[in-house]
């Protein structure tokens, strides 16, 4: 239940700005990071070594931040990670590369939030309104694709940045985006009424038991007992993440492959790639989602997605063909992502919600950590591999998602407009 009257609740758009924020400080730095690892041997490994770094410290930060979450509150959590993002790119200002690999660690301990996210636009949304919700959280994400390249690539033009000071600025301007997050956070309200606080013993558990991944599959299978599908979901969510490992492989390919694409030019890369997505994704979730057979279309999409990043490997040094390929990437597979989350949050409760968004996040991270892995090792061959494993795994999440599954208990599968 809302704990503020609708026309004074101010938590559903401020919970989008946190997400806008942190996307930009996260996304901005993005085309600056080759910088801190150029002078290694086989610069794009150690890209990859860092992305692994990020995403696999998640693996127990989500479930653990997810529980917190439950037991103290959503904003708690919301302030935390703000302050872990500002201290960990505050560590970046000189540009060298042990501190690239340390920052890589610090920020993903607290980028766990986002099952705190899910859950809190969960916790305020009513069940007619969820899918939007969480679909125009996949448009803010989206947006913020946009807004960081775009905020670093104007400030780099318009500034005349000398190449060798472009990392330092881009990382100042992240601190300040940093710091405003900080202030943003401070400001949510709550929006978890069952607090009832956690115990050492329960952290210490569920620190011990995020660290072993048998465990937290035992922990999914014992709540996909408890609410049939839940598995299925959270498997094809692995599934898709893995696949998605190309958003952190793009940045290496993009600048140290056939492409040779510069800082600037990554920048306008993600803007077109941003505004693009923002714009479907905000129509698809506002006028087609809840009409739809979520399931299928998931299959639909990702059968349709598979040639797509199969096709970036293959793309040579054509420009057009990369803007042709990213377009078609806007129509398929980068609408997913809302649909499995909105079918996951229809299976959850109050009690249970950040629990259950933190576990479908450890295994996220955990397959963050494996896809950055493979992509690492595959571009050591050859830099066009790694979309080979990336396709292979969206063809998964076609197969998985076609496989019928338990009727969905809090809701039906559609839901009228």
């Amino acid at each position: 239940m809302p704990l503020l009257p609708p026309s004074s609740d101010r938590r559903l758009p401020l919970l989008y700005a946190i997400i806008l924020v942190d996307v930009i400080v996260g996304t901005a730095v993005g085309p600056v990071l080759p910088e801190f690892v150029r002078g290694l041997p086989r610069p794009q490994l150690w890209l990859s070594v860092g992305t692994g770094l990020f995403l696999g410290v998640q693996l127990f930060s989500a479930p653990l931040l997810g529980r917190l979450g439950d037991g103290y509150g959503r904003r708690p959590i919301f302030i935390l990670s703000a302050v872990g993002t500002l201290l960990a790119n505050a560590l970046l200002l000189p540009v060298r590369t042990g501190l690239y690999f340390v920052n890589r660690v610090s920020d993903g301990l607290t980028n766990g939030m986002y099952a705190t996210v899910r859950s809190a636009i969960t916790d305020i949304s009513p069940p007619e309104r969820l899918f939007r919700n969480l679909g125009i959280e996949g448009a803010i994400i989206s947006l913020g694709f946009v807004l960081g390249p775009m905020a670093a690539g104007i400030m780099l033009t318009v500034l005349h940045v000398p190449p060798a000071q472009q990392a330092t600025y881009v990382v100042r301007l992240a601190l300040a985006l940093a710091a405003l997050n900080v202030a943003l956070s401070l400001w949510l309200p709550e929006t978890h009424a069952g607090r009832g606080g956690v115990r050492g013993a329960e952290l210490r558990a569920e620190l011990a038991a995020s660290l072993n991944p048998l465990t937290l599959w035992a922990r999914l299978r014992a709540k996909d007992q408890q609410n049939p599908g839940i598995r299925r979901i959270v498997l094809t969510q692995v599934a898709l993440t893995l696949s998605t490992g190309y958003y952190f492989y793009f940045v290496p390919f993009a600048s140290l492959g056939p492409l040779h694409l510069d800082a600037r030019q990554i920048s306008y890369f993600f803007m077109y790639f941003g505004a693009l997505s923002v714009g479907l994704n905000y129509a698809f979730y506002t006028f087609l989602a809840d009409r739809l057979d979520q399931r299928r279309a998931i299959v639909w999409l990702a059968a349709l997605g598979t040639p797509v990043l199969a096709g970036y490997g293959l793309m040579g040094t054509s420009k057009v063909a990369l803007y042709a390929l990213v377009t078609a990437d806007c129509l398929t597979l980068s609408l997913i992502q809302g649909l499995l989350e909105g079918r996951l949050a229809r299976r959850t409760t109050e009690d249970d919600r950040g629990e259950i968004f933190g576990l479908n996040q450890a295994f996220q991270s955990l397959a963050s950590f494996g896809t950055a892995l493979v992509f690492g090792g595959l571009s050591v061959l050859d830099l066009r591999l790694p979309w080979a494993w990336f396709a292979l795994c969206l063809a998964a999440v076609a197969a998985l998602a076609a496989w019928p599954e338990p009727a969905e208990g809090p809701g039906p599968e559609t839901t009228p407009g």
